[in-house]
Parts: C-alpha cells; sequence; structure tokens
C-alpha cells in the first residue's frame, strides 16, 4: 500500500509489561519487512471498568505474575490503574515508560521506520454538498 501512495504504519497496542512486551521489537521488524513506513505503541491503559476486567483476567491466565503486571501498570500510570490526563495517558511515565519508549525508538530506528505521523491531505476535502448534508 505505501507503494501506492496509502501511508501505512503499525499500531503497537496495547504493550502490557511482562506479557506482551517482549514482542515489541519482532512486530516492528515485521511491519518494516511488510513495508510499513511507521509506528506507534500504546502501553496498556485500564480505564473505569476495564480495571477490574483486566484484573479478572490477569488472576486467570497469569496469577504467577499479576502482582507483578499491575504494579508495573501502576507506575506507569502515577500509581493508579489509568492515567486520565491526555498528554500522558498515551505514554505513561516513570522507568517502566521510558525503557519502552526507549525500546521502541531503536527498533524504529533499526529497521528505518520512523514516528507515526497522519498528515492527512486536506486540499483533497470537499464539505458535503446539498440539504441533506447541512448542519441546521
Amino acid at each position: 500500500m505505501n507503494a501506492a501512495g496509502v501511508p501505512c504504519s503499525v499500531a503497537i497496542a496495547p504493550v502490557v509489561p511482562q506479557i506482551t512486551d517482549h514482542e515489541l521489537e519482532a512486530i516492528v521488524e515485521a511491519a518494516a519487512a511488510a513495508g510499513a513506513s511507521g509506528g506507534f505503541y500504546l502501553p496498556v491503559r485500564l480505564p473505569h471498568e476495564v480495571a477490574p476486567l483486566f484484573r479478572a483476567w490477569l488472576d486467570e491466565h497469569y496469577p504467577d505474575r499479576a502482582s507483578k503486571v499491575m504494579a508495573t501498570i501502576n507506575s506507569m500510570r502515577g500509581g493508579r490503574d489509568n492515567d486520565p490526563n491526555f498528554f500522558s495517558r498515551m505514554r505513561g511515565q516513570g522507568p517502566w515508560a521510558d525503557l519502552l519508549r526507549t525500546r521502541f525508538e531503536l527498533a524504529i530506528k533499526r529497521y528505518g521506520l520512523r514516528q507515526a505521523k497522519f498528515h492527512l491531505r486536506r486540499d483533497l476535502f470537499r464539505p458535503p454538498a446539498g440539504a441533506q448534508m447541512r448542519l441546521l
């Protein structure tokens, strides 16, 4: 698709510490081999009713590391399950978030990708016409 002019990026989300984070570099490598030009990742977020569901899932499927996973998530979210703040919620904070960011940046550099930026051409946009599409 990139060759046809359609920008393609890989979205690696959610990255769950001690469960899926080990796959980060391999996913970037595979995306580059498939022709992606950019990428981004998002650490797991546990807003509202998602947190207890996730905890139950962890307890059932990863009982040996559930408390470690939650401690890491909490450390990335300012001591909570979720960080609702607009600018920090998508990246996290603290040493674990810094480690993920560094690993991702090294991987995209190694495989020739860039941070995904979605600059869409607005000159191709035509506002809807006709009575049906008018805002009243």
